[in-house]
């Protein structure tokens, strides 16, 4: 704020005449008080020549300096030729800085809106994202692996009904829809091979596609994508909700830990009824695949199970198997942190809770992928 060292009373202007504006006293944040109504009150005349007259100003910082750009420019956009006189050197100069300031406000949008982004600065601003959330992701599961770590020190920590509900919640619920898709994915898998098969009279090797592929391969993935889309969204929607209703900040306000109130229960319970349901998937989908090969290819149900342990060993059961426990801490993981990041209010709950299955999804065939490369190499 640039001032003169003098008594300084409120900031005042008078009209002794319709074309001269006498300003006087101190136009600063605390001085400038009701002058701003004032001076929006005056009528601007189309044509007019006003002098405005500063010798009397005795202070001016950058709001007094806005309200008085704002009335100059007032009047000149209403066609009026406006002069300043006897304002000062600094008042001057610190009145065309702010007018400088606004002017490049105004261009912003402009500038932005006549010009959008290009496809390499979309690119650019994509791919910075993308690492920010990774960098926020790792953040958060190594915050997840410390407040872990203090449960194991600490087992009295542990909320074990919570963990009784999410089991129940995301496991026994779960039960009817994925023993449901995990049967007509036996029945599809059975009846796309059974032509090729029946072709080449190798009915019997039927057990043999179904049961590797079921349980090896569908079984685990299909039950991982169905608790992706139903208790990962699920996560993420209640702590985004939370999260906007400011429920976390009171728990941190009383002193409860977050991450081990809402994180760690859903990921314990996770680790445990995903292999539960993936084993459920595997003995659905196999059924499925008995039903259909009985029909299509004329292989009962007593060849099928006598064959069956000699198509599948137990590497293979257990290779599908393994996977759950990956696919469970992935799921949730992906879904609390998504539920963490929601700001705003319900349209950010539900693009948030879209993000989580999006990427859970994504995150589990990538997952998976990964492990059938690594059981390759590993001979498996």
């Amino acid at each position: 704020m640039v001032m003169k060292p003098a008594s300084i009373p409120p900031a005042a202007f008078s009209l002794p005449t319709p074309q001269l504006l006498a300003l006087s006293g101190s136009w600063t944040a605390r001085g400038i008080g009701a002058v701003g109504a004032q001076l929006e009150a005056l009528p601007a005349s189309s044509g007019a020549e006003i002098i405005v007259d500063g010798a009397r100003v005795a202070a001016l910082d950058t709001a007094g300096a806005w309200v008085l750009h704002e009335h100059l420019k007032r009047l000149r956009d209403a066609g009026s030729s406006v002069q300043v006189r006897e304002l000062g050197t600094e008042f001057t100069a610190l009145l065309e800085v702010v007018g400088q300031h606004v002017a490049e406000q105004a261009d912003k949008p402009a500038a932005s809106a006549s010009r959008p982004p290009r496809a390499l600065e979309r690119l650019g601003r994509s791919v910075d994202a993308s690492r920010e959330q990774a960098a926020a992701m790792l953040s958060f599961v190594g915050e997840n692996a410390f407040a872990c770590a203090g449960c194991l020190a600490h087992p009295s920590r542990f909320r074990w009904r919570v963990i009784l509900y999410n089991i129940r919640s995301a496991g026994f619920d779960a039960l009817p829809i994925v023993g449901l898709l995990s049967f007509l994915l036996g029945i599809v898998v059975a009846y796309q091979g059974a032509d090729q098969l029946r072709r080449y009279g190798a009915n019997i090797f039927v057990v043999d596609l179904i049961g590797l592929s079921m349980l090896r391969e569908f079984g685990p993935l299909i039950t991982a994508i169905i608790i992706a889309g139903r208790s990962g969204s699920a996560y993420a929607a209640q702590i985004g909700t939370m999260a906007v209703t400011e429920e976390i900040d009171a728990m941190r306000t009383i002193g409860i830990a977050p991450l081990e109130l809402l994180v760690l229960p859903k990921i314990f319970a996770l680790l445990i009824a995903l292999p539960l349901l993936t084993v459920f998937a595997d003995v659905l989908g196999v059924f499925g695949g008995m039903i259909m090969a009985r029909a299509q290819l004329g292989v009962g149900f007593g060849e099928f199970l006598d064959r069956f342990p000699k198509a599948v060993s137990v590497t293979a059961y257990l290779v599908g198997i393994g996977k759950a426990p990956a696919f469970a801490a992935i799921i949730t993981v992906v879904g609390c942190f998504q539920g963490f990041r929601t700001r705003g209010g319900a349209d950010s709950v539900g693009r948030q809770t879209t993000r989580s299955v999006v990427q859970s999804i994504f995150l589990v065939i990538v997952a998976d992928a990964l492990f059938s490369i690594a059981f390759s190499a590993l001979g498996l």
